[in-house]
């Protein structure tokens, strides 16, 4: 009969030395212990997430910083602006020594929200108001064969000529504003002007009927000077002059500075003569400027310019 063999403790032995042991467990318990050790395991893994994003956001904003103060800096070839700022077309400014306006949604990096327009105070109204007005013009107009001084010059009027080159007839009781300022090269008399002139208020001569007479001077470079003193209101002055055989220039403008006008007058066979209005309005003291002068002569036998009256109304 068989024998029964007990199991070998000898084999038991090395499989039990030889066994891995089983991994460690977290305890259990009826409040729920591994519930809770995976809530602060979860509380860790987001503090490490948070403090990485924050280290992100610092090194974000230090980067754009760092930017702007290299975009604000002038570069070596782009000159600054008087408030230390490079000139960059596009670029909104910021006035020096203010305070950096709070941000405002809708505006970009640098902007400032637009101020009030600043209501006008009395002082910067009249340092604004417009300086009195200057004008000069100068016109050709036809002579009437027969001029009356005595209406078309009410305020002040002078005739030369009368009697011979160094005689000057004015009106009585005028403004006097007139002024005979000379002029280069010898006068000479002459009475063969196509129109005539006459004046019921004159003095020396008091009236006259009818007169031819006027000056001449000959040769380029040579003529009259006249000048009428402004009184700040518009007015208007006619000078009655001619040419013969040379081409005269009048030019006139404003002892006071602004514009200036020129007129001529070309006659190369026999003569012509003209009036020239000129409207001008100055500041009071200031005074129209007239030189009337030879510009160029087309014969050897004094080629001249004329003048015979001015008259301002």
């Amino acid at each position: 009969m068989a024998e029964d063999h007990p199991p070998r403790p000898a084999h038991r032995d090395r499989a039990a030395r030889h066994r891995w042991p089983a991994p460690s467990r977290p305890p259990t318990s009826p409040d729920g212990g591994t519930r809770t050790a995976t809530r602060r395991l979860a509380r860790s893994r987001r503090r490490r997430r948070w403090a990485v994003e924050a280290v992100a956001a610092a090194a974000g904003l230090l980067a754009l910083v760092g930017y702007v103060h290299w975009w604000s800096e002038p570069g070596p070839e782009e000159p600054a602006e008087p408030d230390g700022l490079p000139a960059v077309v596009g670029r909104p400014s910021l006035p020096s020594g203010q305070p950096t306006a709070p941000a405002v949604p809708g505006l970009r990096p640098r902007e400032r929200p637009p101020s009030p327009s600043p209501v006008p105070t009395p002082s910067s109204t009249q340092a604004s108001a417009p300086a009195e007005s200057v004008l000069l013009t100068v016109d050709r107009t036809d002579i009437p064969a027969t001029v009356d001084l005595t209406e078309v010059g009410d305020r002040d009027w002078v005739h030369w000529g009368l009697g011979g080159a160094g005689s000057t007839v004015r009106k009585r009781d005028g403004s006097a504003e007139i002024r005979d300022l000379g002029g280069r090269g010898e006068r000479g008399g002459w009475d063969g002007n196509q129109e005539l002139f006459r004046w019921r208020d004159g003095t020396p001569v008091g009236a006259t009927d009818v007169t031819p007479e006027g000056l001449y001077t000959c040769g380029e470079g040579n003529g009259f000077s006249l000048a009428v003193v402004a009184d700040g209101r518009p007015r208007t002055a006619t000078v009655y002059l001619g040419v013969w055989m040379a081409r005269g220039r009048l030019e006139a403008r404003l002892s006071g500075g602004g514009p200036s006008r020129t007129l001529r007058l070309e006659e190369r066979h026999t003569s012509q003569s003209t009036g020239a209005t000129i409207r001008f309005n100055a500041p009071k003291g200031t005074r129209l400027l007239l030189t009337w002068t030879v510009e160029e002569s087309f014969t050897p036998h004094c080629g001249n310019v004329g003048l015979q009256a001015v008259a301002l109304r």
